[in-house]
Formats: structure tokens, sequence, C-alpha cells
């Protein structure tokens, strides 16, 4: 565990350094939220922290408080965009533990009563629909910060 580095290339920083597209739906000093490429069901987001961390185990505190909060406020807002029933929020650590982008980052699924979660395929969703999604997300981002 401990002698797993952080890779400077690794998508997720490529995205930060826009040397790759996201579909984003949130950003402050310290967190970017997008919609996943591959997603396991409609509006599936991805918060992860500025600062370089692999995972859980080298990020620093303060990234990680961070993180959370853009999680919850993602959260709220991609389950009011989308009229879901809850929200399903998943973080994997090393490859025992499901991850494959070595740069932290927390999924955000809508759930809804009744759909289970789509397998993870690798193929990507319809891009339209990506943007459509990541629209109505940051709209009730938005008419939140407004109220």
């Amino acid at each position: 565990m401990g002698t797993n580095t952080y890779d400077t290339d690794n998508p997720f920083a490529k995205i930060l350094r826009g040397e790759l597209p996201a579909h984003k739906i949130y950003e402050d000093d310290e967190t970017f939220a997008f919609l996943d490429i591959m997603p396991r069901g409609d509006g599936h987001c991805l918060v992860i922290p500025k600062r370089p961390s692999r995972n859980i185990f080298d990020i620093d505190e303060g990234s990680l408080a961070a993180v959370m909060r853009s999680v919850r406020k993602v959260a709220r807002a991609a389950v009011k965009a989308l009229d879901a029933d809850g929200a399903t929020i998943q973080q994997f650590n090393e490859p025992a533990g499901g991850q494959i982008v070595f740069h932290l980052h927390v999924h955000i699924i809508p759930r809804f009563e009744g759909v289970d979660l789509r397998p993870h395929t690798g193929e990507m969703a319809d891009q339209e629909v990506l943007a459509e999604n990541a629209r109505k997300i940051r709209a009730a981002l938005e008419a939140e910060n407004a109220s």
C-alpha cells in the first residue's frame, strides 16, 4: 500500500490540467466534479481533489474534508436534478479495493427505486446525454446557491 506513488499522467490529473475533456458539474478552490463517462446510472458524477493524491491512504485531511463537502453538495443537486430517490456514494482504494484510476475520486450515483446499477462495461455513454445531465445538475446547483 505505501509503495504506490501518485502518477501525474492519470486521466483525472489530465482533466484538471485541461488535457482531457470533461462534463464539468462543479468546481471550487480545492475540488472538481464532473460526470463519469462510463456511468453506472443516470447522472453518475465524480468528485476529485485538485491536490494530487492517489487515494484515501495519502490524501491530506484538508483535501479530504473539501472533497466530502463537495460530494454532499453535488449529491444533493444530482438527486434533485434527476428526481432520484436516493444516491450511492462509493470510493475505491488500490486494485484490491476496486480502484482503476489512481487519483482519489468519489462516485455519486443517483438511484431510483427498483432500478439496478448498470454493469461497468467500459463503454462510453452518449455525449449528448452526458451533456444534458451535466446541464441539469449545474442548474440544480445554481438554484441551491441562489436560495
